[in-house]
């Protein structure tokens, strides 16, 4: 088989996908008992660290573990069914929404959890349209089914209307609450009929007909199904891959993660539906997935997931091409060569060094500093993939030392938390790097900051808030500027890349810079 050949075959066993939803949806959950199903792990909410410790897969930081919410997107990697997935489990939580955004971006499809008792909830609505701007398809699961929720065909309309899009059930639960047995295949008619035999283990199913499952269901509940599938057939709608693959409709499945029903026909639906890599908007030269040279880009940076080894891991996305370890690569943002040496591929937080990897896979770089997040990275033909935000943020303090004498470890710790993205962090030109001032997009970005001061730099300190409520990139006349900066309406910094950021009690003095400064610009959204 040549080179060209192998590419072409390895880029199409890829499938890499993000999970979202809302908080508490069980989307943690899910990606476990997807790597339960993929045999990456044998069982379900732990893996064995040296000590034999149980502890959860993808939610390795420690607050994570503590609160049972995810902070951070972590990236999980395993086979299946002869597929290399790459899965992403991203934050739940809106003040992390950023680290979510910037995931979608590195993915080529969406699982959508949805929760059976909730139905579509604001957080699902908000990662939804992401989906849609970026031409992401979805596929939904409805969790949950083993408690009391809302009707089937009732969250099925709910979900259309609430986020304008076709539903299309590939399977439907027959009972549901305590009394949910199964789910119906509708291409077969088929019903996988699942013994409870704990959320542990893998949980086999009996395939039969329906029609000859009426003794083994309850009289009640198999009236209901056979009822809700006599309406589907007049009324729902059949899946399409082509709209599915163009955002306009969404496969939608049934079933519970924390007891196992449902999800191997669900996974298997995953690998057989999900597109493989896609070509991606680019300044310079388009490269498709199959393009000989290599292309890839940096959607997430992230310091200290071993804190023992004070690392920072750069997490690229191969998008063409095939990755080599120790290849030689320029960076467009600079324009400067850089040794991609250390590659690892990743099952949350255990790592594993990788000798090659093709396009859709997911690659953690050892990076000395030299990486940011946006980075693109090229061999051949300058490439600048586009569409990383980093956002305005709405909340904003400064960190006041308890001992003076661990400054210079207070700045190394927001220095690389703000290069992963967790916070960001403005200097006035002034005072240079001392006393900046710090910006989130959720207030528990900052909780999470003065943990890991504490825990990863032995930083002890105490935030205190600022007057500040809007953040606001500077672009355009330099005159403009200087005027901005000889008033007190605003305090004028800049961010870690020297880019000039307008700090404001409200919007009214922006607009009025704006009048007086017609050459000025200003944006809530970082300028590429």
């Amino acid at each position: 088989m040549s080179d060209q050949d192998t590419l072409a075959v390895e880029a199409a066993r890829r499938r890499t996908f993000a999970i979202i939803s809302h908080p508490d949806a069980g989307k943690t959950t899910l990606t476990e008992k997807l790597l339960l199903y993929s045999g990456a792990i044998h069982i379900a909410g732990a893996v064995k660290s040296r000590k034999s410790a149980r502890s959860t897969v993808s939610d390795w930081m420690k607050m994570e573990q503590e609160r049972g919410i995810s902070i951070t997107s972590s990236v999980l990697q395993f086979e299946y069914r002869g597929r290399k997935l790459n899965l992403l489990d991203t934050p739940g939580h809106a003040d992390f929404s950023e680290d979510t955004y910037r995931v979608l971006a590195a993915v080529d499809c969406a699982v959508m959890l949805i929760d059976n008792a909730k139905g579509v909830e604001d957080r699902t609505r908000k990662l939804f349209e992401v989906c849609r701007m970026r031409g992401i398809p979805v596929l939904t699961l409805v969790n949950k089914c083993d408690r009391d929720g809302i009707e089937p065909l009732q969250l099925l309309d709910d979900v259309g209307q609430a986020l304008g899009i076709q539903c299309a059930p590939i399977n439907w639960p027959v009972g549901s609450g305590r009394d949910f047995v199964g789910v119906v295949e509708r291409s077969s008619g088929e019903v996988l009929l699942f013994s409870n035999s704990g959320g542990h283990d893998v949980v086999p199913f009996e395939r039969i007909k329906l029609s000859e499952a009426e003794d083994r269901i309850r009289e009640p509940v198999y009236k209901q199904a056979v009822e809700d599938l006599e309406l589907l057939e007049g009324a729902g709608e059949l899946f399409d891959q082509e709209r599915f693959l163009s955002g306009k409709q969404t496969p939608v499945f049934f079933g519970s993660a924390m007891n196992n029903f449902g999800i191997e026909p669900f996974m298997q639906a995953m690998v057989d539906l999900a597109p493989g890599p896609r070509t991606r908007p680019c300044a310079g030269k388009q490269r498709k997935p199959d393009d000989a040279d290599f292309t890839g880009f940096i959607f997430k940076i992230q310091a200290n997931m071993n804190p023992k080894h004070r690392d920072r891991v750069a997490f690229m996305r191969v998008q063409s091409g095939r990755f080599v370890r120790g290849m030689d690569v320029h960076i467009f943002r600079s324009g400067e060569g850089i040794r991609l040496a250390k590659p690892h591929t990743f099952l949350g937080q255990e790592r594993q060094l990788v000798e090659d990897a093709w396009p859709g896979d997911i690659v953690g770089l050892y990076d000395p500093g030299a990486l940011r997040i946006g980075d693109s990275l090229y061999v051949g033909d300058p490439v600048n993939y586009q569409g990383i935000p980093r956002f305005a943020p709405e909340f904003f303090a400064r960190v006041r030392l308890k001992d003076p004498l661990r400054r210079k470890h207070l700045a190394q710790g927001l220095a690389q938390l703000s290069q992963e993205g967790a916070i960001q962090i403005f200097y006035r030109p002034e005072l240079g790097e001392q006393d900046p001032y710090l910006g989130a997009v959720g207030m528990l970005q900052f909780e999470v900051m003065m943990q890991r001061l504490e825990l990863e730099y032995n930083v002890h300190a105490v935030l205190e808030s600022v007057p500040f409520r809007i953040a606001r990139w500077i672009t355009g006349d330099p005159k403009g500027l200087a005027w901005m900066k000889a008033r007190r309406d605003y305090t004028v910094v800049e961010d870690r890349h020297g880019q000039p950021v307008a700090l404001a009690e409200s919007t009214w003095p922006l607009q009025y810079a704006a009048r007086e400064n017609p050459g000025l610009e200003f944006h809530d959204v970082e300028p590429l």
